[in-house]
């Protein structure tokens, strides 16, 4: 069996040639969904809009973060995270070099995070910064991909963390 080219083409695709390229097709869709679901969630950071953020969460997701173990289930993620990070006056989250493997429904991702925070009013030239890996697991539900759970490291800081959110 062989599916017709684009108008023009002129030449035919085997069904074997059409099925694999819909599967490259599907992958690269869904690696681009998890990017921008990402992006979507650590801009919402930036804001402070928690209820953007959360949503890109499964009701039972897992932080694991060396300083606080691990958080379960999305409310306790929200409540938590949202505490450590208000106090901030300013703040940005860095997702860098992120990569993604889709199998089926489930997918995981590695990215390396770099947040940087203004730890007082007017002393923006001694931000607080840390980095580090991240690891990430997702599940594609009715409403398209939630993070499940993420792994979060940290490798190195930089500056004075005068707000404490992270000990």
């Amino acid at each position: 069996m062989t599916r017709p080219r684009s108008e023009g083409a002129g030449a035919n695709v085997t069904a074997e040639e059409y099925d694999r390229l819909s599967r490259r097709l599907r992958d690269l869709e869904d690696k681009e969904a998890l990017r921008a679901l990402m992006i979507r969630g650590w801009r919402a950071l930036d804001r402070r809009d928690w209820d953007v953020w959360i949503r890109c969460w499964a009701p039972d997701a897992v932080l694991e973060f060396g300083p606080w173990g691990e958080i379960h289930g999305r409310e306790a993620v929200r409540d938590r995270v949202a505490a450590a990070e208000s106090p901030y006056p300013g703040m940005q989250h860095h997702i860098l070099n992120m990569a993604f493997e889709v199998t089926g429904d489930r997918a995981t991702g590695v990215g390396y995070m770099w947040f940087v925070a203004v730890t007082e009013p007017g002393r923006t030239s001694a931000p607080y910064s840390m980095g580090g890996p991240y690891d990430w697991e997702f599940v594609r539900g009715p409403e398209g991909w939630l993070l499940s759970r993420q792994r979060l490291g940290v490798l190195w800081t930089q500056g004075e963390d005068t707000v404490r959110a992270f000990a």
